[in-house]
Protein backbone atom coordinates (compact mmCIF):
# COMPACT_ATOMS: atom_id res chain seq x y z
CA UNK A 1 0.00 0.00 0.00
CA UNK A 2 1.53 3.44 -1.25
CA UNK A 3 2.39 5.84 1.70
CA UNK A 4 0.22 8.86 1.78
CA UNK A 5 2.61 11.67 1.55
CA UNK A 6 2.42 14.15 4.65
CA UNK A 7 1.70 17.98 4.41
CA UNK A 8 2.99 20.72 5.01
CA UNK A 9 1.11 24.27 5.34
CA UNK A 10 2.99 28.00 5.36
CA UNK A 11 1.24 31.34 6.90
CA UNK A 12 3.93 33.88 5.74
CA UNK A 13 4.26 37.15 7.30
CA UNK A 14 6.42 40.15 7.12
CA UNK A 15 8.77 41.17 4.22
CA UNK A 16 9.90 39.42 0.99
CA UNK A 17 13.06 38.79 2.74
CA UNK A 18 10.82 36.73 4.96
CA UNK A 19 9.01 35.50 2.20
CA UNK A 20 12.03 33.92 0.72
CA UNK A 21 13.04 32.27 3.51
CA UNK A 22 9.15 30.95 3.51
CA UNK A 23 10.23 29.61 -0.20
CA UNK A 24 13.19 28.27 1.00
CA UNK A 25 11.86 26.46 3.70
CA UNK A 26 9.09 25.19 1.37
CA UNK A 27 11.41 24.01 -0.83
CA UNK A 28 13.03 22.21 1.37
CA UNK A 29 10.16 20.51 2.62
CA UNK A 30 8.91 19.18 -0.81
CA UNK A 31 12.73 17.69 -1.31
CA UNK A 32 11.66 15.64 1.72
CA UNK A 33 8.67 14.12 0.57
CA UNK A 34 6.10 16.59 1.70
CA UNK A 35 3.34 18.21 -0.01
CA UNK A 36 2.63 21.70 -0.04
CA UNK A 37 -0.77 22.91 0.81
CA UNK A 38 -2.17 26.19 0.65
CA UNK A 39 -5.16 25.25 3.19
CA UNK A 40 -3.44 25.41 6.76
CA UNK A 41 -6.07 22.83 7.99
CA UNK A 42 -5.05 20.12 5.68
CA UNK A 43 -1.57 19.92 6.86
CA UNK A 44 0.43 17.91 8.80
CA UNK A 45 2.82 20.34 9.93
CA UNK A 46 1.40 24.08 9.96
CA UNK A 47 4.49 26.53 9.96
CA UNK A 48 3.78 30.44 10.78
CA UNK A 49 6.93 32.04 9.43
CA UNK A 50 6.91 35.75 11.73
CA UNK A 51 8.04 39.04 11.01
CA UNK A 52 9.58 40.76 14.49
CA UNK A 53 10.33 44.15 13.18
CA UNK A 54 7.75 46.63 14.81
CA UNK A 55 5.20 46.02 17.77
CA UNK A 56 1.81 45.82 14.83
CA UNK A 57 3.88 42.79 12.86
CA UNK A 58 4.84 41.14 16.13
CA UNK A 59 1.05 41.07 17.23
CA UNK A 60 0.14 39.85 14.28
CA UNK A 61 2.29 37.17 14.12
CA UNK A 62 1.04 35.92 17.77
CA UNK A 63 -2.42 37.05 16.57
CA UNK A 64 -1.70 34.26 13.51
CA UNK A 65 0.07 31.63 16.12
CA UNK A 66 -3.26 31.43 18.57
CA UNK A 67 -5.51 31.53 16.12
CA UNK A 68 -3.78 28.19 14.08
CA UNK A 69 -3.74 26.51 17.06
CA UNK A 70 -7.93 27.24 17.84
CA UNK A 71 -8.29 25.83 14.12
CA UNK A 72 -6.14 22.57 15.36
CA UNK A 73 -8.83 22.71 18.67
CA UNK A 74 -11.21 21.82 15.98
CA UNK A 75 -9.54 18.59 15.42
CA UNK A 76 -9.39 18.56 11.37
CA UNK A 77 -6.15 17.56 11.43
CA UNK A 78 -5.68 15.22 14.56
CA UNK A 79 -1.63 15.07 15.23
CA UNK A 80 -1.16 18.76 13.57
CA UNK A 81 2.15 20.08 14.71
CA UNK A 82 2.78 23.61 14.52
CA UNK A 83 5.83 25.64 14.08
CA UNK A 84 7.37 28.82 14.47
CA UNK A 85 9.55 30.74 12.19
CA UNK A 86 11.39 33.71 11.02
CA UNK A 87 12.36 36.85 12.14
CA UNK A 88 10.38 36.91 15.97
CA UNK A 89 11.37 33.03 16.53
CA UNK A 90 14.67 33.76 15.89
CA UNK A 91 14.34 37.02 18.10
CA UNK A 92 12.52 35.99 21.08
CA UNK A 93 12.17 32.12 20.78
CA UNK A 94 13.06 31.61 24.55
CA UNK A 95 10.54 33.72 26.01
CA UNK A 96 7.81 32.37 23.48
CA UNK A 97 8.88 28.84 24.69
CA UNK A 98 6.69 30.38 27.90
CA UNK A 99 4.10 32.28 26.53
CA UNK A 100 3.06 29.91 24.03
CA UNK A 101 2.92 26.26 25.22
CA UNK A 102 0.61 25.85 21.82
CA UNK A 103 4.18 25.88 19.70
CA UNK A 104 6.02 22.33 18.94
CA UNK A 105 8.83 23.43 18.09
CA UNK A 106 10.92 26.94 16.73
CA UNK A 107 13.16 26.95 14.55
CA UNK A 108 15.53 30.14 13.20
CA UNK A 109 16.85 31.59 10.21
CA UNK A 110 19.58 29.77 10.21
CA UNK A 111 17.54 26.32 9.97
CA UNK A 112 15.34 27.50 7.09
CA UNK A 113 17.67 25.50 4.71
CA UNK A 114 17.23 21.83 6.68
CA UNK A 115 13.28 22.64 7.39
CA UNK A 116 12.22 19.54 5.18
CA UNK A 117 14.07 17.71 7.93
CA UNK A 118 13.30 19.24 10.88
CA UNK A 119 9.37 18.90 9.89
CA UNK A 120 10.19 15.56 10.06
CA UNK A 121 11.99 15.30 13.31
CA UNK A 122 9.15 17.29 14.82
CA UNK A 123 6.17 14.63 13.46
CA UNK A 124 8.59 12.00 15.33
CA UNK A 125 8.77 13.96 18.40
CA UNK A 126 6.53 13.11 21.21
CA UNK A 127 5.49 16.14 23.92
CA UNK A 128 7.93 18.94 24.29
CA UNK A 129 8.72 21.73 22.53
CA UNK A 130 11.44 21.80 20.32
CA UNK A 131 13.69 25.21 20.00
CA UNK A 132 16.03 25.08 17.81
CA UNK A 133 17.09 28.85 16.98
CA UNK A 134 20.66 29.20 17.03
CA UNK A 135 22.26 32.86 18.28
CA UNK A 136 23.94 35.33 15.42
CA UNK A 137 22.39 34.53 12.30
CA UNK A 138 25.00 33.54 9.35
CA UNK A 139 22.97 31.35 6.69
CA UNK A 140 22.91 33.16 3.17
CA UNK A 141 21.12 30.85 0.12
CA UNK A 142 23.04 29.39 -2.76
CA UNK A 143 21.49 29.06 -6.54
CA UNK A 144 21.32 25.90 -5.92
CA UNK A 145 18.91 25.60 -2.82
CA UNK A 146 15.48 24.21 -2.90
CA UNK A 147 12.64 26.48 -3.64
CA UNK A 148 9.01 26.36 -3.61
CA UNK A 149 8.21 29.93 -5.01
CA UNK A 150 4.82 31.66 -3.34
CA UNK A 151 4.64 34.61 -5.81
CA UNK A 152 3.18 34.61 -9.72
CA UNK A 153 4.74 32.92 -11.76
CA UNK A 154 6.04 35.76 -13.86
CA UNK A 155 7.36 37.80 -10.26
CA UNK A 156 10.52 36.62 -7.93
CA UNK A 157 12.47 37.74 -4.87
CA UNK A 158 15.72 37.42 -5.76
CA UNK A 159 18.14 37.77 -2.04
CA UNK A 160 21.79 39.15 -2.86
CA UNK A 161 22.65 39.57 0.60
CA UNK A 162 21.74 38.87 4.22
CA UNK A 163 22.00 40.66 7.67
CA UNK A 164 22.89 44.31 8.18
CA UNK A 165 26.23 46.53 8.88
CA UNK A 166 24.28 49.79 9.94
CA UNK A 167 23.91 51.24 13.46
CA UNK A 168 19.96 53.13 13.07
CA UNK A 169 18.71 53.87 16.25
CA UNK A 170 15.40 52.25 15.54
CA UNK A 171 15.98 48.93 14.13
CA UNK A 172 16.97 45.63 15.32
CA UNK A 173 17.47 43.73 12.13
CA UNK A 174 21.32 43.38 12.74
CA UNK A 175 20.46 41.87 16.18
CA UNK A 176 18.09 39.20 14.24
CA UNK A 177 19.68 38.76 11.34
CA UNK A 178 23.17 39.11 11.93
CA UNK A 179 26.03 41.54 9.85
CA UNK A 180 25.84 41.31 6.05
CA UNK A 181 26.90 38.77 4.34
CA UNK A 182 26.95 38.85 0.34
CA UNK A 183 26.57 36.06 -2.07
CA UNK A 184 28.87 35.77 -4.91
CA UNK A 185 27.56 37.29 -8.71
CA UNK A 186 27.66 33.63 -9.59
CA UNK A 187 25.27 31.91 -7.36
CA UNK A 188 22.89 35.03 -8.27
CA UNK A 189 23.21 35.17 -11.95
CA UNK A 190 22.89 31.39 -12.37
CA UNK A 191 19.62 31.66 -10.05
CA UNK A 192 18.50 35.05 -12.52
CA UNK A 193 19.23 32.57 -15.39
CA UNK A 194 16.60 29.88 -13.96
CA UNK A 195 13.60 32.08 -13.06
CA UNK A 196 14.07 33.44 -16.73
CA UNK A 197 14.29 30.23 -18.72
CA UNK A 198 10.95 29.51 -15.97
CA UNK A 199 8.96 32.43 -17.70
CA UNK A 200 9.34 35.21 -15.21
CA UNK A 201 9.60 38.58 -16.33
CA UNK A 202 10.59 40.66 -13.34
CA UNK A 203 12.95 40.26 -10.65
CA UNK A 204 13.37 42.10 -7.44
CA UNK A 205 16.87 42.31 -5.78
CA UNK A 206 16.27 42.23 -2.55
CA UNK A 207 18.57 42.24 0.81
CA UNK A 208 18.63 44.86 4.40
CA UNK A 209 20.84 46.97 2.16
CA UNK A 210 20.99 46.78 -1.62
CA UNK A 211 24.07 48.60 -2.38
CA UNK A 212 26.17 47.91 -0.22
CA UNK A 213 26.29 44.38 -2.26
CA UNK A 214 29.35 43.00 -2.56
CA UNK A 215 31.47 44.95 -0.63
CA UNK A 216 31.77 42.73 2.61
CA UNK A 217 33.25 40.29 -0.04
CA UNK A 218 35.80 43.34 -1.81
CA UNK A 219 36.95 43.85 2.03
CA UNK A 220 37.50 40.22 2.98
CA UNK A 221 40.07 39.97 -0.42
CA UNK A 222 41.29 43.69 0.44
CA UNK A 223 41.38 43.49 4.36
CA UNK A 224 40.28 44.90 6.76
CA UNK A 225 42.11 48.48 6.78
CA UNK A 226 42.35 48.56 3.09
CA UNK A 227 39.85 51.93 1.46
CA UNK A 228 36.97 49.85 -0.01
CA UNK A 229 36.67 50.52 -4.30
CA UNK A 230 33.18 48.97 -5.31
CA UNK A 231 34.56 49.72 -8.92
CA UNK A 232 37.26 47.70 -8.49
CA UNK A 233 35.59 44.68 -6.48
CA UNK A 234 32.50 42.74 -6.30
CA UNK A 235 29.32 45.36 -6.19
CA UNK A 236 26.25 45.64 -7.27
CA UNK A 237 27.57 47.59 -10.36
CA UNK A 238 29.37 43.94 -11.84
CA UNK A 239 26.01 42.39 -10.64
CA UNK A 240 23.98 44.40 -12.81
CA UNK A 241 26.49 44.20 -15.77
CA UNK A 242 26.54 40.49 -15.79
CA UNK A 243 22.61 40.50 -15.45
CA UNK A 244 22.49 42.84 -18.68
CA UNK A 245 24.26 39.69 -20.62
CA UNK A 246 21.18 37.24 -19.65
CA UNK A 247 18.78 36.95 -22.77
CA UNK A 248 15.24 37.68 -22.62
CA UNK A 249 12.40 40.09 -22.03
CA UNK A 250 12.37 40.86 -18.56
CA UNK A 251 12.58 43.64 -15.64
CA UNK A 252 15.25 43.96 -12.83
CA UNK A 253 13.80 45.91 -10.13
CA UNK A 254 16.47 47.41 -7.04
CA UNK A 255 14.89 47.09 -3.85
CA UNK A 256 15.71 48.67 -0.44
CA UNK A 257 18.79 50.35 -1.23
CA UNK A 258 21.06 52.66 1.01
CA UNK A 259 21.41 56.62 0.57
CA UNK A 260 25.26 56.36 2.36
CA UNK A 261 26.51 53.83 -0.67
CA UNK A 262 25.28 55.44 -4.13
CA UNK A 263 27.91 56.24 -6.32
CA UNK A 264 28.17 57.94 -9.96
CA UNK A 265 29.22 54.78 -11.19
CA UNK A 266 26.26 52.82 -10.23
CA UNK A 267 23.93 55.39 -11.86
CA UNK A 268 26.03 54.73 -15.07
CA UNK A 269 25.47 50.82 -14.69
CA UNK A 270 21.82 51.31 -14.77
CA UNK A 271 21.35 53.67 -17.32
CA UNK A 272 23.39 51.66 -19.79
CA UNK A 273 21.75 48.59 -18.67
CA UNK A 274 17.89 48.46 -20.40
CA UNK A 275 16.97 45.62 -18.38
CA UNK A 276 16.97 47.67 -14.71
CA UNK A 277 13.55 49.46 -14.48
CA UNK A 278 13.79 53.27 -14.27
CA UNK A 279 12.85 52.49 -10.45
CA UNK A 280 14.75 53.21 -7.25
CA UNK A 281 13.70 52.35 -3.81
CA UNK A 282 15.93 54.00 -1.00
CA UNK A 283 14.20 54.23 2.05
CA UNK A 284 15.23 58.14 3.62
CA UNK A 285 13.41 57.76 7.01
CA UNK A 286 13.82 61.41 7.54
CA UNK A 287 15.42 64.53 6.37
CA UNK A 288 15.66 67.04 9.18
CA UNK A 289 19.74 66.90 10.14
CA UNK A 290 18.87 66.26 14.02
CA UNK A 291 16.37 63.74 13.26
CA UNK A 292 19.21 62.30 10.67
CA UNK A 293 22.02 62.19 13.49
CA UNK A 294 19.51 60.44 16.07
CA UNK A 295 18.49 57.53 13.82
CA UNK A 296 22.03 57.20 13.25
CA UNK A 297 21.04 57.25 9.70
CA UNK A 298 24.99 57.94 8.64
CA UNK A 299 23.61 60.50 6.36
CA UNK A 300 22.99 64.56 5.81
CA UNK A 301 20.68 66.69 4.13
CA UNK A 302 22.88 67.60 2.15
CA UNK A 303 23.83 64.68 0.82
CA UNK A 304 20.47 63.07 0.36
CA UNK A 305 19.17 66.39 -1.18
CA UNK A 306 22.59 66.07 -3.59
CA UNK A 307 22.27 62.49 -4.48
CA UNK A 308 18.14 62.81 -5.39
CA UNK A 309 19.29 65.50 -7.83
CA UNK A 310 22.03 63.00 -9.21
CA UNK A 311 19.79 60.31 -9.57
CA UNK A 312 17.30 61.86 -11.42
CA UNK A 313 19.41 64.37 -13.32
CA UNK A 314 21.35 60.63 -14.23
CA UNK A 315 18.78 58.11 -14.90
CA UNK A 316 15.80 59.36 -17.59
CA UNK A 317 12.40 58.66 -16.72
CA UNK A 318 13.28 57.27 -13.03
CA UNK A 319 10.73 56.84 -10.61
CA UNK A 320 11.91 57.45 -6.83
CA UNK A 321 10.28 55.26 -3.85
CA UNK A 322 11.23 56.80 -0.40
CA UNK A 323 9.78 55.75 3.07
CA UNK A 324 9.22 57.83 6.05
CA UNK A 325 9.07 57.30 9.65
CA UNK A 326 6.92 60.22 11.68
CA UNK A 327 6.77 60.91 15.47
CA UNK A 328 10.54 59.86 16.49
CA UNK A 329 11.65 60.11 19.23
CA UNK A 330 12.89 63.97 20.04
CA UNK A 331 11.03 65.10 16.57
CA UNK A 332 9.25 68.38 16.73
CA UNK A 333 6.43 70.19 14.98
CA UNK A 334 9.49 72.29 13.38
CA UNK A 335 10.85 69.29 12.35
CA UNK A 336 7.99 67.03 11.16
CA UNK A 337 7.10 70.39 9.04
CA UNK A 338 10.88 70.64 7.77
CA UNK A 339 10.07 66.61 6.47
CA UNK A 340 6.56 67.86 5.04
CA UNK A 341 8.48 70.91 2.86
CA UNK A 342 10.59 68.63 2.00
CA UNK A 343 8.13 66.14 0.61
CA UNK A 344 6.25 68.97 -1.08
CA UNK A 345 9.38 70.28 -2.73
CA UNK A 346 11.16 66.67 -4.15
CA UNK A 347 7.58 65.12 -5.07
CA UNK A 348 8.66 61.57 -4.99
CA UNK A 349 6.83 58.97 -7.49
CA UNK A 350 6.05 56.60 -4.88
CA UNK A 351 6.27 57.29 -1.02
CA UNK A 352 4.89 55.62 2.18
CA UNK A 353 5.12 56.93 5.72
CA UNK A 354 5.20 54.58 9.18
CA UNK A 355 4.37 55.50 12.53
CA UNK A 356 7.66 55.19 15.04
CA UNK A 357 7.35 51.98 16.67
CA UNK A 358 9.22 51.88 19.64
CA UNK A 359 10.87 48.37 19.38
CA UNK A 360 12.34 46.47 22.71
CA UNK A 361 16.42 46.16 22.16
CA UNK A 362 16.85 49.47 19.90
CA UNK A 363 18.51 52.45 21.03
CA UNK A 364 15.70 54.93 20.18
CA UNK A 365 13.02 52.73 22.80
CA UNK A 366 15.44 54.53 25.75
CA UNK A 367 15.47 57.61 23.87
CA UNK A 368 13.96 60.73 26.15
CA UNK A 369 11.44 62.75 23.97
CA UNK A 370 9.00 59.99 22.63
CA UNK A 371 6.21 61.33 20.87
CA UNK A 372 2.75 60.52 22.22
CA UNK A 373 0.45 58.14 19.98
CA UNK A 374 -2.40 60.34 19.11
CA UNK A 375 0.55 62.78 17.72
CA UNK A 376 1.89 60.29 15.62
CA UNK A 377 -1.15 59.10 14.32
CA UNK A 378 -1.79 62.94 12.94
CA UNK A 379 1.41 63.40 11.58
CA UNK A 380 1.08 60.09 9.69
CA UNK A 381 -2.43 61.52 8.53
CA UNK A 382 -0.79 65.24 7.41
CA UNK A 383 1.89 63.40 5.30
CA UNK A 384 -0.05 60.99 3.44
CA UNK A 385 -3.07 63.43 2.94
CA UNK A 386 -0.19 65.50 1.27
CA UNK A 387 1.70 62.41 -0.70
CA UNK A 388 -2.09 61.42 -1.79
CA UNK A 389 -1.66 65.04 -3.32
CA UNK A 390 1.20 64.37 -5.14
CA UNK A 391 0.24 60.82 -6.32
CA UNK A 392 -2.97 62.80 -8.05
CA UNK A 393 -1.13 65.45 -9.80
CA UNK A 394 1.81 62.81 -11.10
CA UNK A 395 -0.98 60.41 -12.07
CA UNK A 396 -2.63 62.70 -14.25
CA UNK A 397 0.72 63.85 -15.97
CA UNK A 398 0.78 60.77 -17.25
CA UNK A 399 -2.40 61.04 -19.55
CA UNK A 400 -1.50 60.45 -22.96
CA UNK A 401 2.08 58.47 -22.78
CA UNK A 402 2.41 55.07 -23.84
CA UNK A 403 3.95 52.33 -21.06
CA UNK A 404 4.91 48.88 -21.00
CA UNK A 405 2.91 47.38 -18.49
CA UNK A 406 3.82 43.51 -17.11
CA UNK A 407 -0.07 41.91 -16.43
CA UNK A 408 -0.32 40.76 -13.21
CA UNK A 409 -4.49 39.71 -13.61
CA UNK A 410 -6.68 40.17 -16.98
CA UNK A 411 -7.30 43.48 -16.04
CA UNK A 412 -4.31 44.82 -13.97
CA UNK A 413 -1.14 45.27 -14.57
CA UNK A 414 1.98 47.19 -13.20
CA UNK A 415 4.69 49.58 -14.75
CA UNK A 416 8.68 49.75 -14.32
CA UNK A 417 7.52 52.39 -11.56
CA UNK A 418 5.67 50.35 -9.09
CA UNK A 419 6.93 47.22 -7.28
CA UNK A 420 4.43 44.44 -6.27
CA UNK A 421 2.67 44.28 -3.53
CA UNK A 422 3.72 48.02 -2.43
CA UNK A 423 2.99 50.70 -5.13
CA UNK A 424 0.30 51.62 -7.40
CA UNK A 425 -1.92 49.51 -10.18
CA UNK A 426 -2.35 50.15 -14.16
CA UNK A 427 -6.44 48.93 -14.59
CA UNK A 428 -6.36 48.14 -17.92
CA UNK A 429 -9.79 48.87 -20.33
CA UNK A 430 -9.64 45.52 -21.88
CA UNK A 431 -8.15 41.66 -20.36
CA UNK A 432 -4.93 40.83 -20.95
CA UNK A 433 -2.69 37.66 -20.66
CA UNK A 434 -1.17 37.66 -17.48
CA UNK A 435 2.47 37.44 -17.17
CA UNK A 436 3.09 39.20 -20.30
CA UNK A 437 4.41 42.46 -21.18
CA UNK A 438 2.00 44.77 -23.17
CA UNK A 439 2.53 48.23 -24.55
CA UNK A 440 -0.58 50.42 -23.02
CA UNK A 441 -1.79 54.15 -23.31
CA UNK A 442 -2.91 56.13 -20.28
CA UNK A 443 -6.00 57.81 -20.58
CA UNK A 444 -7.05 58.35 -16.99
CA UNK A 445 -6.31 58.10 -13.67
CA UNK A 446 -8.11 57.10 -10.28
CA UNK A 447 -5.70 59.01 -7.49
CA UNK A 448 -2.66 56.72 -7.23
CA UNK A 449 -3.74 54.21 -9.52
CA UNK A 450 -3.37 54.57 -13.88
CA UNK A 451 -6.06 53.87 -16.49
CA UNK A 452 -4.41 52.35 -19.78
CA UNK A 453 -6.37 50.92 -23.07
CA UNK A 454 -3.98 48.01 -23.99
CA UNK A 455 -2.32 48.74 -27.65
CA UNK A 456 -1.10 45.52 -27.92
CA UNK A 457 -2.41 41.84 -26.93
Amino acid sequence: MEKIPRKIGMISLGCAKNLVDAEIMLGGAREEGFEITSDPEDADVLVVNTCGFIDSAKQESVDAILESDRIRGLRLRPGQKLVVSGCMAQRFSTELIRELPEVDAFIGLDQVADAGKIFRRVLDEEGGVLNLVTPKSRYIPDYSTPRFRLTPRHSAYVKIAEGCNHPCSFCVIPQMRGRHRSRTPDSIVREIRQLVADGVKELNLISQDTTYYGMDLWEQKAGPRQPVDSARGTSLIQLLDEIADIGGDFWVRLLYTHPAHWSDELIAAIVRNPKVARYVDIPLQHIHPEMLKTMRRETSREHIEDLIARLRAGIPGLGLRTTFIVGFPGETEEYFDSLLEFIEATKFERLGVFHYSQEDGSRAAKMDGQVPVRVRNRRHREAMKLQQKIALETASAMTGRTLKVLVEQPNIGRTEHDAPEVDCRVILTEPCEPGKFVRAEVIGSQVYDLVASPKEK
